[in-house]
């Protein structure tokens, strides 16, 4: 098995102070000490960064070495899979692990976009999209097709994704990383305003996630590693899934490399969405979030609002979702936020998520996304048995 021994997380939002190299070194150095491992005694380097041309850093993963002189000739990588890169980077080096040619992972996810307009940021993002039918999209604009065809399938959703976006926000007022601390309520984001206006119909800005920038961290260690640190979240299971690339492919509600990817990995744990305390998912839109609500099993197809109004997915429900606040409020460092999610339920399951924190959490779910549902990763943590 595979196990989470430390983490580094910076704030995320517009840090103009800090660069790449600098983003890198803050959560890779916070993440060792964390862990009280040395860095002699990293085996390998894993840097998730997506890039897509947004900085000149596209050569990212020796900045790593900068953390520490003990790390130089250590061997490094850049793990790219959009906005899942984060998540490619993890599970690149669990693999390592798993295979015997590594015993300690340094994984780092990090991206810088504040610096560019929101247009260039936005082009730089569709890169993710199938260029052959898609060139020239935006991701809100391709969201916006899934929530027009929800809308359609399902009636008018406006204030189902008012509630994802409110709740989200609330959720980040209790998360000193996260990029807004501005509580938003549920009539606002339902509205288009001044305040509010439509980015692609029927997404307004309250249903979008922030250009952040940022970096997060996690030291994996093999099991004969265990004994030397203080304590440690297992990764009980671990599951990705690839579907196709083109959206005419595929059956924009029906979400299937989503659902597969957190099925896969409910059944490699032997648990089921019963079993979870706590999710943190990919909300890069409020739409996203409802239709993973129906991937994870909460609700059926078109039902997904039953769980907001129930209060399944509040703090204080049977499974919070983004007690974080999510990439809607925490914040969306495109190669940062897979890693991010894994190190905010590894602090959920230790009891070590401060005022975020599910009382008694457990078990865990990591969903994290690449394009519009097309590189799925889903995890399934819990505490390392002492």
């Amino acid at each position: 098995m595979v196990y989470i021994a430390g983490w580094g997380h910076t704030r995320f939002g517009k840090l103009a102070e800090m660069d790449l190299q600098d983003l890198i070194v803050a959560a890779g150095r916070e993440a060792l000490e964390n862990a009280g491992i040395a860095a002699a005694d990293v085996d390998g380097i894993w840097v998730g960064h997506f890039n897509a041309g947004m900085v000149a850093d596209g050569f990212p993963s020796s900045l790593a070495l900068e953390i520490d002189p003990a790390l130089r000739f250590t061997p490094a990588a850049r793990a790219e899979n959009a906005c899942a890169s984060g998540s490619a980077a993890v599970y690149a080096a669990r693999q390592a692990i798993l295979a015997g040619e590594a015993k300690v992972a340094l994984v780092i996810g990090v991206e810088k976009m504040t610096h560019l307009p929101t247009a260039e940021v936005a082009a730089a993002l569709g890169h993710a999209a199938y260029q052959r039918e898609e060139a020239g999209s935006s991701f809100p604009g391709i969201f916006a097709q899934f929530a027009q065809a929800y809308f359609d399938r399902y009636g008018d959703h406006t204030r189902t994704l008012a509630k994802i976006a409110a709740k989200n926000h609330a959720n980040a007022m209790n998360n000193p990383l996260a990029q807004l601390h501005k509580p938003l309520d549920e009539d606002f984001c339902a509205t288009v305003s001044d305040r509010n206006p439509v980015v692609a119909p029927p997404l307004k800005v309250t249903d979008c996630s922030l250009v952040s920038d940022g970096a997060a961290a996690l030291v994996l260690v093999a099991e004969d590693v265990l004994p030397g640190v203080a304590r440690a979240a297992r990764m009980r299971a671990a599951a990705h899934v690839n579907d196709y690339l083109p959206m005419s492919r595929r059956d924009p509600l029906a979400f299937e490399g989503p659902r597969r990817a957190i099925h896969l990995a409910y059944e490699k744990a032997g648990i089921s969405v019963d079993d979870l305390d706590v999710a943190e998912v990919h909300d890069c839109f409020t739409i996203a979030e409802l239709l993973i609500y129906e991937s994870m099993g909460l609700a059926a197809h078109g039902r997904g609002a039953d769980v907001l109004e129930a209060g399944t997915v509040l703090p204080g429900g049977k499974l919070p979702v983004n007690l974080s606040g999510g990439l809607k409020a925490k914040g969306h460092p495109v190669g940062a936020t897979g890693v991010s999610m894994h190190v905010l339920v590894a602090r959920q399951v230790l009891g070590q998520a401060g005022d975020m924190q599910r009382p008694g959490a457990e078990l865990g779910l990591v969903f994290n996304m690449g394009g519009s549902g097309v590189a799925n990763y889903a995890s399934i943590l819990e505490p390392a048995k002492t």
